[in-house]
């Protein structure tokens, strides 16, 4: 098993995602997308995980940078590789599959509470998982639901959550974040949280009364990830 992780922001790494990777033995390499250096053949891995970042999904397209990547995952999903997709990450698994990104009428910063769909509730990428679980948001973006995909999460402020495609995953929410990387976060994007009232204090204080039960959650899902990878 060869996985590689695009990492599309500096502040912006895979938390407890790749923790798992670490502790379960699993070959990974993490590509930094955004220094614009050449990607490797996709041919060179079986599982894909594409990281978050400021940048809108529907900017990637006509940005000089990342528009390598924007063609490069477009060849990853024409040849079916297993895709997990986290915030951007998944609003660009959108696109590629023709569904639009859009705003959401409200941001989602800070804790949150989603809920399995009938679908999620039987899907296998979800075993283990209770109805409604604890998320970590930090967004203003939302995916639409491509064409023969199946809505498997949903939230109140923003119904699209989490979308299944074949051996792919589109995730809106993350649950690889604890509190140490929120506070990077919130050193980063000091203004976005006063934008829906809260503060920072409060953004990274949501974070840290949920993250060892995302912790857990993380490991979870990736694991029920990779046995269907």
């Amino acid at each position: 098993m060869r996985v590689f992780v695009i990492q599309n922001c500096e502040t912006e790494g895979i938390g407890y995602y790749e923790n798992y990777l670490k502790e379960n033995g699993i070959n990974y390499q993490i590509f930094h997308a955004y220094k614009g250096d050449e990607f490797p053949p996709v041919e060179k891995f079986d599982v894909f995980i594409v990281g978050g970042t400021p940048v809108s999904a529907y900017e990637f397209p006509n940005h000089q940078i990342l528009k390598k990547e924007w063609e490069y995952l477009k060849r990853v999903v024409e040849m079916n590789k297993p895709y997990f997709g986290i915030c951007c990450g998944g609003q660009l698994l959108a696109m590629l599959l023709g569904a639009k990104v859009k705003k959401n009428p409200v941001m989602e910063i800070g804790g949150y509470d989603v809920k399995l769909t009938p679908e999620g509730k039987k899907d296998p990428f979800f075993k283990g998982f209770h109805e409604t679980f604890p998320v970590f948001h930090w967004h203003g973006d939302t995916f639409g639901i491509p064409n023969g995909a199946k809505l498997l999460v949903e939230g109140n402020d923003c119904k699209n959550q989490v979308f299944r495609y074949n051996n792919s995953i589109a995730i809106q929410f993350h649950l690889e974040i604890g509190s140490n990387e929120a506070i990077k976060w919130a050193k980063k994007y000091p203004n976005e949280p006063r934008m829906i009232n809260k503060s920072v204090e409060q953004v990274v204080e949501e974070c840290r009364n949920r993250e060892n039960e995302m912790k857990k959650l993380s490991f979870n899902l990736m694991e029920n990830f990779f046995n269907k990878a």
